[in-house]
């Protein structure tokens, strides 16, 4: 049978092999790449090396190619340009969680004594890892509220390295006006991060809105059925290292792990400098790896990514209009209702639709053990949506945040990102929306006054 073969490699001489190392070495061979029609999972810790000579090179970054696949891979590396290709990015780095990607993005930007500010309105693992984690390595954060520009302004300092945000919040769905604080980061001199997960880039390219970096946890929408973890970081392209090059010694300083110069004069022309360093550095070191199988898991959920959203959204939207005439509720926190704050910047930043993770809040008892057992009532009846700490599923998932995912968080910080005893988180996954629709209102049928109660699904189109 023909296969594609690299005609630069010299054939292997032949020799004669024992039983334990035929067992090992017969019938492949390194050189045979084959024309599979799908990305293929490079399913191997290490890559072979043509010559002494080629893995000197790959070692000391003077030549691109495959090491280990602690820092890179095959197959990782088709999900990390398809990822850019969608957000408009320069390059990226896909990495083992969306927690490592907040990581290494902002570490390749922050050191000890230096600083970052950080919306309030963060997913509580965010949260748990800017004032605990990164506080013990003396990296300082503030945060401030990301609807307040001005906040945003007066919490710069000369140590500032990153602006960080969440383009759609979690659990809450305020949409970021992000051009707004991309104006702050400019005036600062600084890049903005932006967590991208909810959004995902079909609903919003946050390149066009004046972010410079992207992260997101692939685990939740890009791949989008619950089985693989990972994460992203792409570096779209638009922030200059070079402009202040003393800020960014890591990047324009000789690097010592390229011994002709810096990353600027390694990349600059032909790449990422700062995606390099999180590979070369943050990646190699911490070893927060993505593993060929979940990237080609990553991969397969990526084929259908506008096809979900679309899907996710319009159910998300028809259910949010249902919780809002609900008597037992008594806030729902949509970006797609007219009533919702941030409506107006959801047209202007969410072309394609709205977040289908989002909130509400039964009515309050006004007592906290008692608000509880209420959710706690109300989520054992659901049969539909399941009780899961996730997001971006193609199943409808519910939680409690102030007792899962935002639990570490003071009452303080929880009331400053608008989540009480009673918030109930819902990710709307790709069941039929009459189904979500009904669950939700037996769950909620011993709530509030039944006699103005609407019917079930009655305002969810077929």
């Amino acid at each position: 049978m023909p296969r594609a073969t690299d005609n630069d490699l010299p054939p292997r001489p032949a020799a004669p092999r024992s039983f334990a190392t035929a067992q090992v070495q017969a019938g492949f061979d390194s050189s045979v790449a084959e024309n599979t029609a799908v990305p293929a999972i490079h399913q191997s810790n290490g890559f072979e090396f043509r010559s002494l000579a080629e893995a000197r090179d790959l070692f000391a970054l003077r030549k691109d190619g495959n090491i280990y696949s602690r820092a890179a891979n095959p197959t990782v590396l088709v999900f990390e340009r398809r990822v850019a290709e969608l957000e408009g990015g320069i390059g990226a780095a896909g990495v083992a969680s969306g927690q490592a990607a907040v990581a290494v993005a902002l570490l390749a930007l922050a050191k000890q004594g230096e600083h970052i500010v950080a919306a309030r309105q963060l997913y509580g693992g965010t949260v748990d890892l800017l004032q605990d984690t990164f506080a013990d390595w003396g990296i300082e954060v503030t945060f401030v509220d990301q609807d307040d520009i001005d906040a945003w302004s007066a919490a710069v300092r000369s140590t500032t390295r990153a602006l960080f945000a969440e383009s759609i919040s979690n659990p809450i769905a305020q949409v970021l006006d992000l051009g707004a604080v991309a104006a702050v980061a400019r005036d600062a001199g600084v890049p903005l991060v932006i967590d991208n997960t909810v959004a995902t880039p079909y609903l919003q390219r946050a390149k066009d809105f004046g972010a410079d970096i992207v992260v997101h946890s692939a685990t939740k929408f890009l791949g989008g059925h619950g089985t693989s973890l990972g994460g992203v970081v792409v570096d779209l392209g638009t922030f200059d290292f070079t402009a202040q090059p003393e800020r960014w010694p890591q990047l324009t300083q000789t690097y010592r792990r390229v011994p002709d110069g810096s990353l600027v004069e390694r990349f600059g022309e032909t790449g990422s400098p700062y995606i390099a360093l999180v590979k070369t550095k943050y990646v190699h070191d911490l070893g927060p790896s993505l593993s060929a199988f979940n990237a080609f898991q990553l991969l397969q959920g990526l084929e259908t990514l506008d096809l979900r959203m679309q899907r996710h959204t319009e159910s998300a939207l028809a259910v949010a209009r249902f919780l809002d005439t609900n008597p037992a509720v008594a806030r729902v926190h949509h970006p797609g209702l007219e009533t919702s704050p941030w409506h107006a910047q959801a047209q202007a930043y969410l072309p394609h639709g709205v977040s289908s993770v989002f909130a509400f809040d039964l009515r309050t008892t006004g007592d906290d053990e008692a608000d509880f057992r209420l959710v706690e009532e109300f989520i054992s009846r659901l049969q539909v949506i399941r009780l899961v700490a996730n997001i971006g599923d193609a199943r409808s998932l519910v939680a409690h945040p102030a007792s899962m995912t935002h639990s570490h968080m003071s009452r303080t910080q929880l009331a400053e990102a608008h989540i009480g005893p009673t918030t109930v988180r819902l990710s709307i996954g790709l069941e039929d929306a009459r189904d979500i629709v009904d669950d939700l209102a037996r769950a909620l049928e011993r709530i509030g006054d039944s006699a103005d109660r609407p019917r079930l699904a009655e305002s969810v189109p077929s």
